[in-house]
């Protein structure tokens, strides 16, 4: 089209030469009026042109940055304990004649569990009773005499002295005796029984197990190497997979000692008594190590790299603009970027291979 247009205008241009009257002033402004109609028309022409010819666009997936709370965690593997979880023991050896609790039953701190054989025992306290109530009535009616003046001070205290050492043997009887009841040294529920009515046991072996699962806490082993990056008070994310739950808690306890054998230290967190929660559960503990307010993010999968650094594409005007960042912290597919975005840019995560600055997108 522009061939023949300027075609025409040679042709034009010719013409008006052979049939230009003398004047070239006026011959030169015809001239420059017919080019000045032709260039319209060329341009309008391509104009028309132009807009009847579809631009390219190809497709992408963006996200669109903002600001947000980034945390980096430390994942380490415990499990779920019982804060009173105890194994009961006898306190002498002896024959079991009976047991006061089953299996799953709640008890009371300080109740009897079970009572071993004391026969031995209740027969002397029942002598040395025997022995103090004669030793008492002797020393009522020395100590009558002594005050109206009647015999001598040494029958008094020996008297007074054959009872308080009977008391005290008393004392020292009943005391054997009850370390053959077998009692709960805390409140809970009878977790394990393995005692049987005429089993002899031992002090040492124990046979019943007491847990106290109202005050719940998760434990894990750490290793050395974050012993400068861990402490009480750190935000932990408790996730327990087997009861499909999980909580936010602190750190309520870092042991400063680090166990020689394996390299690790011991940590705690209080977590709330649940009915899905059983002491010795799978707990896994998500420390946070890193935390910042008002960070920016990216997926890890849009960022490139190239011999001047990371860079990530842009979506700006339907248009691809290159930027390049600054890479922080990475934690669970995302990047902290600490420079090189605005919140609100539109970050290509999808569909760059392939695309160069200023290609069409379209998302």
């Amino acid at each position: 089209m522009k061939k023949v247009l300027l075609t025409a205008l040679t042709a034009l241009l010719f013409a008006a030469c052979n049939n230009a009257p003398k004047d070239k002033t006026a011959q030169l402004a015809e001239l420059k009026k017919q080019q000045a109609e032709i260039n319209s028309s060329i341009a309008k022409l391509e104009t028309e042109i132009g807009a009847k010819q579809e631009k390219i666009y190809k497709d992408v997936s963006v996200v669109e940055v903002s600001a947000s709370t980034f945390k980096n965690y430390i994942e380490i593997q415990g499990k779920v304990d019982a804060e009173q979880n105890v194994q009961v023991n006898a306190q002498a050896p002896g024959v079991i004649t009976n047991i006061m609790v089953k299996i799953g039953q709640n008890v009371s701190k300080g109740q009897v569990l079970a009572q071993l054989d004391d026969a031995v025992l209740r027969q002397s306290i029942a002598q040395v009773e025997t022995q103090l109530d004669l030793a008492t009535t002797l020393f009522m009616r020395q100590k009558n005499l002594w005050d109206q003046k009647i015999g001598t001070e040494v029958q008094f205290l020996s008297a007074k002295t054959q009872k308080q050492g009977l008391e005290k043997q008393l004392a020292v009887v009943k005391q054997q005796a009850s370390m053959y009841k077998v009692t709960a040294p805390i409140s809970g529920t009878v977790d394990l029984m393995d005692w049987k009515i005429g089993q002899a046991i031992q002090p040492g072996v124990p046979g019943i197990r007491i847990i106290n699962a109202s005050v719940l806490k998760a434990k894990a082993l750490v290793s050395e190497t974050y012993a400068g990056k861990i402490d009480m008070g750190d935000e932990v994310e408790v996730l327990v997979p087997d009861a499909q739950d999980s909580l936010v808690s602190k750190i309520a306890f870092a042991s400063k000692n680090i166990d020689p054998a394996s390299r690790s230290f011991n940590i705690e967190v209080k977590i709330p008594s649940k009915a899905t929660f059983r002491p010795n559960m799978l707990a896994i503990l998500k420390i946070v190590d890193y935390k910042k307010a008002n960070a920016l993010t990216v997926p890890v999968k849009a960022i490139q790299k190239s011999e001047n650094g990371d860079f990530v594409l842009l979506s700006q005007d339907a248009k691809v603009v290159k930027a390049n960042i600054k890479v922080g912290k990475i934690y669970n597919g995302n990047a902290e970027v600490l420079s090189g975005l605005k919140a609100g840019d539109k970050v290509i995560t999808l569909g760059f291979n392939g695309l160069n600055e200023g290609d069409l997108v379209k998302f």
